[in-house]
């Protein structure tokens, strides 16, 4: 009876197939039907599913880029693995997988083996190993299947030898040669070789120094007098005494710097000799020699004899290589210093460029323009432009400021450097320009929003007062919308720190040692190219020769990244969040 009733209730009311009905027992025992979908709660735990499900994802991935790139450095044993087929390998396990085994690999393993991996379903363990030695082995790692391994073991005397070519190199140290003799080493931590390998490193130093420093200053005074000479001809193209003047100047200039030129060349070869006098004999695990310089050794430790402290040292040193240094190996090894000052500098442009468009545009938007068919479309038009794929703003920006603004600039102002451009080509300048036009929609946006936040009351009253209408936009209206422009400010930053596709187009590149801010007049160049976390992410991870030799930069670069951008953002919100307080309770 009661079923009957639900079934006539459910015809009456319209609950079919395309509703829920609920049976609920109501007063006097009566059964009524309750539509699912008029409750809430179903809908909220949908909704806080999704939230949750978001943060999961957001932490893992954090988790994983966190880990990943904190171990990087972390010093790693070296293991010697003797193979079946009686070859050795050295080096540090990297990971493990699992892995099919092939039929052919099948057929030549014992039957006992080939039992062991057919009960395991056909599959088998493996480990990478770095093995390094690239210019010894041509491959800079090496799988081991568990079936091929006869055993495993870890010698002292290895070491890991960090190179400026060629990357590691995994094996011992055998003898050195120092002032004409040679030593033999039998401890690898000894501290005759430890005092002469730093002594070998100073030289090095030295010779950069010498090379990029002084032998760079007068190179670059010679490039400007070059360049006076050829702006002087320009000027007068039929000769006469300025032109002979501006020859003879450059003579007696370019024969003054070719003086100072030829004395560090010679200083810069004489320890040029001495560096490669005193070389080092390496030795892989199979006798194979490899004799090189001792001064480009950049760092060796021997794996297995570190101690927990001996780690640590390590460790650091290699985090303070990798913020303060320049890169090597194909931006795989060694420092990323120039791509973490071009990633601010770009940033910090950035900000200054689009910041004042923004603003005013959202200010004349809202408080000065007709609010009308016009506006509205020139609205929906600010909206749109946040849609458009970032890479046709780096094509904008090639063609626009590039060539059309920076080739008028080369041509009014650098006519002596063409056909080189000097702005006509990709830049820090242009990049920056690119990028705040990209994302000038986002800070018009908030800044609207932000202005439309200040109560109404507070701008009659101004007026009320006798203030003009900018006297209160300056004084009232924009000090309390502060808060809104600089959340428009952030997002801005963030998206504009992480882009890459508009910066191939613009100035980015993967080596720029130079950085834009130098001592020579004017001591900052914004038409220099330069390098970019995001690019250098994107070079390391799909062009390098070895995608898993830079998958450890990846990670510690991309960490890297998300903590300079975490900084800048939060220094925003800082900011932000004191102007929230300093007008909080104010309106009236």
């Amino acid at each position: 009876m009661a079923m009957d009733a639900v079934t006539s209730d459910a015809a009456r009311t319209g609950i079919g197939s395309r509703q829920v009905a609920v049976p609920r027992r109501g007063a006097g025992g009566q059964v009524r039907l309750a539509d699912l979908s008029a409750q809430g709660e179903p809908w909220l735990w949908c909704l806080g599913g999704a939230l949750a499900l978001g943060i999961v994802m957001i932490l893992g991935f954090l988790v994983l880029v966190f880990w990943n790139g904190i171990v990087t450095f972390w010093p790693k044993p070296i293991e010697v693995v003797r193979l079946t087929d009686g070859s050795t390998i050295a080096g540090l396990p990297t990971r493990s997988a699992r892995f099919r085994v092939g039929d052919q690999v099948l057929a030549v393993l014992p039957d006992e083996r080939r039992a062991a991996i057919a009960a395991d379903g056909g599959f088998a363990d493996r480990t990478l190993y770095r093995v390094g030695n690239y210019d010894l082995y041509g491959e800079d790692f090496r799988w081991a299947a568990e079936f091929e391994v006869v055993d495993r073991s870890r010698p002292a005397d290895l070491v890991l030898v960090e190179r400026l070519e060629w990357g590691v190199f995994v094996g011992r140290i055998t003898s050195f040669t120092r002032g004409g003799e040679t030593v033999r080493v039998d401890d690898p931590t000894s501290r005759a070789l430890a005092e002469a390998w730093r002594a070998a490193r100073a030289r090095w130093h030295e010779i950069r120094r010498i090379e990029k420093g002084e032998i760079g200053t007068v190179n670059h005074h010679l490039e400007q007098e070059r360049l006076r000479l050829r702006r002087a001809l320009l000027e007068h193209p039929e000769g006469g005494p300025a032109a002979e003047a501006a020859r003879a100047r450059f003579a007696e200039r370019e024969a003054h710097y070719q003086a100072q030129y030829e004395a560090m060349a010679a200083r810069a070869q004489a320890l040029k000799a001495q560096h490669e006098a005193e070389t080092v004999t390496l030795v892989d695990i199979n006798g194979r020699e490899k004799v090189q310089p001792l001064g480009t050794l950049v760092r060796y430790h021997a794996a297995n004899q570190l101690t927990l402290l001996g780690k640590l040292d390590v460790y650091l040193s290699r985090w303070a290589e990798f913020l303060t240094d320049e890169p090597r190996e194909a931006n795989t090894e060694g420092g990323i210093m120039p791509a973490i000052f071009g990633t601010v500098a770009m940033t910090l442009l950035l900000v200054i460029a689009v910041t004042p468009f923004g603003v005013i545009t959202a200010l004349y938007l809202r408080e000065y323009a007709r609010q009308g068919r016009l506006v509205s479309i020139v609205r929906i038009s600010v909206n749109n432009l946040a849609g458009v794929p970032s890479i046709v703003y780096g094509v904008f920006g090639l063609g626009f400021f590039a060539y059309i603004v920076g080739g008028s600039i080369d041509q009014l102002f650098y006519p002596e450097r063409l056909p080189s451009p000097t702005f006509g080509t990709g830049g820090l300048l242009w990049a920056s320009l690119t990028l705040a036009l990209l994302t000038v929609p986002v800070v018009i946006v908030a800044t609207e929003e932000a202005l439309a936040a200040v109560p109404r009351s507070m701008r009659e009253g101004s007026l009320a007062c006798g203030a003009s209408k900018w006297q209160t936009i300056r004084n009232i209206v924009l000090p309390r919308a502060l808060p809104g422009i600089m959340t428009g400010i952030i997002l801005a930053m963030a998206r504009g720190a992480g882009e890459v596709a508009p910066l191939m187009l613009v100035g980015v590149v993967k080596l720029a040692p130079e950085l834009p801010i130098d001592g020579f007049f004017p001591f900052i160049h914004l038409e220099r190219s330069f390098m970019h976390l995001g690019f250098h992410i994107y070079d390391v991870g799909f062009q390098s020769r070895n995608s898993e030799a830079g998958k450890p930069m990846v990670f510690v670069t991309t960490l890297l990244l998300i903590a300079l951008i975490f900084a800048m953002n939060l220094t925003a919100i800082i900011v932000r969040t004191r102007l929230k307080r300093k007008f909080a309770g104010s309106q009236f």
